[in-house]
């Protein structure tokens, strides 16, 4: 199945391979005679549009070919077309599968293990929105409604929730009953224009940057199937979710905050208003809610959306989330003034 779907792009296959670990969808190696591309079928169950996803990605693509700023030197990979020149491929079950450029002699990190990354991570997180900046996110698909919409979650839960005997995992029911209040920090504010939509990444997780082996700096940003309108502030906090939580203390390191922020705002920080700067704390607290929110819904309803291995995992995940959210909230006098010291920088 997988080597038909290949030879849809080249003809002189020598090796077919997995390639990372995400968790919505299937994602191969594909090596040539000439060079290796990577080879993905988008999930339909959570992208049920995936030609809009395509045409996201042409846009995008178009975009970074007209920007000619030598200080980006941030790499997004690039679609390739099939042998009849098509932009995807439709397999027998209607699945749509699309070639992608592979970047070489680079690898993606699990875990952060130095300030020194984290600052990478802020650089290159920094450059992708600085390239999208001038591109109009009207001209982009929302190819997830409601993605990033915390309060959509958060009723979608609570329907879940009345409908579900709950037997487990009564502290995630408690956690969300004592902060629900926080999940319409963002969405009020877009709403009284303190906050516009921009062009965001959507899931800039730590694994989606790739280092170079050599220089162990990030050449580019991946995993684009979510780039669409949006608030850019989902981008920074969930960003920093991912590199500054101990996965086994589940704490937030702050020292790694500082580091991403600072070297982000480097990038970025003539571009942002006072009100961007104002709810940079709200983002960072909302979205390990958000995340858990959304691990314990999927928990409850058999796991339909995450991939798991078994059957406690998204439960588990949620408690890892809701744990960095309260650690959080314990540090915000710490963190609220980190920020404000990068502000004035």
């Amino acid at each position: 199945m997988i080597n038909s779907v290949a030879q849809q792009f080249s003809t002189s296959i020598t090796r077919i391979e997995s390639l990372g670990n995400g968790l919505i969808n299937d994602t191969y190696l594909v090596r040539t005679e000439a060079n290796s591309f990577v080879l993905q079928r988008i999930n339909r169950q959570v992208f049920p549009q995936p030609e809009q996803i395509m045409a996201n990605l042409m846009v995008l693509n178009q975009h970074v070919e007209q920007i000619n700023d030598e200080q980006i030197t941030l790499k997004i990979p690039q679609l390739l077309p099939t042998l009849a020149n098509n932009t995807f491929f439709f397999d027998e079950q209607g699945d749509v599968w699309r070639a992608l450029s592979y970047i070489d002699n680079t690898e993606s990190l699990e875990t952060i293990s130095n300030r020194t990354q984290a600052e990478h991570v802020g650089y290159a997180l920094g450059q992708f929105h600085r390239l999208t900046y001038s591109l109009d996110s009207e001209k982009l698909h929302d190819t997830l409604p409601g993605f990033h919409i915390t309060p959509s979650y958060l009723q979608h839960y609570q329907q879940v929730k009345t409908n579900t005997k709950v037997s487990e995992g009564t502290d995630c029911a408690d956690f969300i009953a004592r902060y629900q209040h926080i999940a319409d920090d963002l969405e009020t504010a877009k709403t009284q224009g303190l906050l516009i939509e921009r062009v965001i990444h959507g899931d800039p997780k730590l694994n989606n940057f790739l280092f170079d082996k050599t220089s162990h700096q990030i050449v580019s940003l991946i995993d684009l199937d979510t780039v669409k309108p949006g608030l850019i502030h989902y981008d920074l906090g969930d960003c920093l979710r991912s590199c500054c939580h101990n996965t086994e203390t589940n704490a937030f390191n702050l020292d790694l905050c500082q580091g991403l922020l600072t070297s982000y705002l480097k990038e970025m920080g003539a571009l942002f208003t006072d009100k961007d700067y104002q709810f940079l704390y709200p983002a960072i607290r909302l979205i390990p809610f958000e995340l858990g929110l959304r691990f314990y819904t999927d928990y409850l309803e058999g796991s339909r959306y995450f991939k798991v291995v078994d059957s406690d995992e998204n439960l588990l995940r949620a408690i890892g989330q809701f744990r960095l959210c309260a650690n959080i909230i314990a540090q915000e006098t710490e963190i609220k003034t980190l920020i404000n010291q990068i502000d004035f920088m």
